[in-house]
């Protein structure tokens, strides 16, 4: 994909959604074409803490893997602008999400329960998942989650297609965005 240009970007762009939404695909190329740097979260969480994610529910529980995501986010929020792709629970927090809002260009990346089930199959590092039923599980995510992420700045689908054509409808999302952000 060609380097493009947007309208300034005067914020980092975070990325939201659920596990095998596709996050850290698409923010790695949605970066690339901007020129911005790439930070992925839960890598900066598993660096902070010295350990696996899994390793952070197993020996703590997710309440302190919340808190911990709390903070490293809230600190990457303070560094030079970027695209952070989030965990799936980040922006559910209220305190995390209007941090959010506040300091960033806030984007749900959205998939339907098929594909985050077919991405998600292969791999065994998504603690939520692991002793459960996926399907049964993920259905559970989106109704407890999706109502967070419907108050991300910009709504983008992701399915089937290339992260290509992904990537080209975010850009579009946030020049629609940033010119709409003039008018306020």
């Amino acid at each position: 994909m060609k380097q493009q240009t947007l309208p300034k970007i005067s914020k980092t762009i975070v990325l939201v959604g659920l596990m095998g939404a596709g996050k850290t695909c698409i923010g790695q190329r949605l970066a690339k074409v901007l020129s911005l740097p790439f930070v992925d979260a839960d890598d900066e969480i598993e660096k902070a803490a010295g350990c696996s994610i899994s390793d952070i529910f197993d020996l703590y529980g997710e309440p302190k893997f919340r808190d911990g995501e709390k903070k490293v986010i809230s600190r990457l929020l303070d560094d030079p602008i970027h695209v952070l792709a989030t965990g799936g629970g980040a922006f559910v927090n209220r305190d995390t999400r209007e941090r959010i809002k506040k300091n960033a260009i806030s984007i749900w990346i959205r998939a339907d329960i098929e594909l985050l089930l077919s991405r998600t199959r292969s791999r065994n590092t998504r603690p939520l998942l692991k002793n459960t039923n996926p399907r049964a599980k993920l259905r559970q995510l989106i109704d407890q989650r999706y109502p967070s992420y419907r108050q991300a700045d910009i709504v983008i689908d992701s399915g089937y297609e290339t992260p290509d054509i992904t990537v080209k409808q975010v850009i579009s999302a946030l020049e629609t965005f940033n010119l709409s952000s003039l008018d306020r």
